[in-house]
């Protein structure tokens, strides 16, 4: 295995990643959390009834929030999962296949 040091291009990338990483799990978390008492203030401020509890009033926060969670979480897993190195492989594999 490589001698990774602070100032080599594995450990910087490496570096970043795990930056992404750590910044998608708290904004998870924050996402979660927060949620979990907005939903439990908006419960406890009005009767419980279905049509009070199960309106877009009650779930607007978490819904549009979740839009920008999932496009966080395609910035940082979704590079590798739709446009991984198996992705780049294949295209390539089919463009030479093209030119044959």
């Amino acid at each position: 295995m490589e001698n990774l040091n602070q100032n080599s291009e594995a450990f910087v990338s490496a570096q970043k990643r795990l930056k992404k990483l750590k910044g998608f799990y708290s904004h998870l978390f924050f996402y979660v959390v927060i949620n979990i008492i907005l939903i439990v203030i908006s419960f406890n401020n009005r009767p419980f009834t279905f049509d009070n509890f199960f309106n877009l009033r009650t779930f607007a926060t978490p819904f549009f929030w979740g839009i920008g969670l999932f496009f966080h979480a395609m910035g940082v897993f979704g590079s590798s999962l739709v446009f991984g190195k198996e992705w780049e492989e294949r295209k390539i594999n089919e463009y030479l296949k093209d030119k044959k």
